[in-house]
């Protein structure tokens, strides 16, 4: 129980780098001296020191002496390679800590078991695998880039009561509202918590979105857009500068002050082609936000690993606006993980239910 404790220690730690370290995984680290914690730190900021060296750090002077006699916890291996920074595991060994109790191993190709191999092979007694489940959902965009080659996807968008998301596109001058003012701060949370956003062509034209997180505190997002045939106009907010933004495109491969554009090509995959040039710019998490085709196509292809679905229940569109409009995506293999009621809006979260 006390082994559980420090890791979850290091846990909650580690979640206080969030939003400040990627693309490194967030880490907490503690030092324990007979079932006292003498050293506590975590990775705090992007390119600075890694939690096992602030844990160090840490330590009073008047318990310097106990360090070669305590044991480390960390939630992810340390690391064994020249990076930003020094390698944590050279800085445990001439430390003379004697054991180490790791969370759960490092998938990055650096690290890898190289790290826990370095410790073992200096003679440091090494366990592996405490709250591992715990450890691997901390970091479950860094894990899912390193194994799977591709970002972690969020699926969101928000329905009306009779399933719609937007009106019919040729409906001029109707941008239906369907979450309220509360549910819209939240998406702003969940932005900030993400690399980037990705839209395709008809949103970002029709609802001409600004994609930052202005309603939170917090960086905004790279913003993605699909523009296949670059029809949109540069007028629209997408291209004021304020946020790194990539085009995908099948025209022209370019980069300039304020916007990127990827060339993909139109008789591939889009989506196989999305995750291999988000994979290429070391993009680890994207939230799809819209439209209605472009989700259904991830969900088609089986890439996603969150949905995240708004339902107004007493907005309907029929009732708002007289008309029918955009089906909302169909959700497969779906299960839910979540669910919080805000006033009018019911929120749910999905995650895929894996069939093996």
């Amino acid at each position: 129980m006390l082994h559980d404790h420090n890791m979850q220690r290091c846990l909650e730690l580690a979640k206080l780098g969030k939003g400040h370290v990627a693309p490194n995984p967030m880490v907490g680290a503690v030092l324990v001296y007979n079932d006292r914690i003498i050293g506590e730190g975590w990775h705090q900021k992007y390119g600075e020191a890694h939690a096992e060296v602030n844990c160090i750090r840490s330590v009073r002077k008047e318990d310097k002496h106990l360090i070669s006699q305590s044991t480390l916890y960390v939630t992810l291996e340390p690391c064994s390679h020249i990076g930003k920074t020094p390698p944590c595991t050279d800085l445990i060994i001439q430390c003379k800590i004697p054991k180490v109790i790791i969370g759960c191993r490092d998938p990055f190709a650096q690290v890898n078991g190289k790290g826990i191999e370095k410790l073992k092979a200096a003679g440091l007694d090494v366990e592996v695998g405490l709250l591992e489940s715990d450890c691997k959902e901390l970091n479950k965009r860094f894990f899912t880039f390193h194994t799977q080659q591709r970002p972690y996807i969020i699926l969101k968008w928000a329905e009306t009561a009779d399933g719609f998301i937007a009106p019919f596109a040729g409906a001029e001058g109707l941008r239906l509202l369907i979450s309220n003012e509360y549910s819209n701060r939240l998406v702003h949370q969940w932005r900030s918590e993400e690399a980037a956003i990705l839209v395709g062509t008809n949103t970002a034209l029709l609802d001409n979105p600004e994609l930052t997180t202005r309603l939170w505190p917090g960086k905004s997002p790279i913003r993605l857009i699909l523009d296949m045939n670059l029809r949109l106009p540069t007028s629209l907010k997408i291209f004021n500068g304020e946020v790194k933004t990539i085009i995908f495109n099948s025209v022209k491969q370019e980069a300039n002050k304020n916007v990127q554009y990827y060339k993909l090509e139109k008789d591939k995959n889009i989506v196989e082609q999305l995750m291999m040039a988000l994979y290429d710019l070391k993009i680890q998490s994207v939230m799809v936000e819209g439209g209605a085709m472009l989700l259904q196509s991830f969900i088609d292809a089986g890439v996603w690993d969150e949905a995240r679905i708004i339902n107004n229940e007493e907005l309907a569109l029929r009732q708002a606006q007289g008309n029918n409009g955009l089906h909302a995506p169909v959700l497969n293999h779906g299960v839910k993980i979540f669910e919080q009621k805000i006033l009018s809006d019911r929120i749910e979260i999905y995650q895929p239910k894996h069939t093996d």
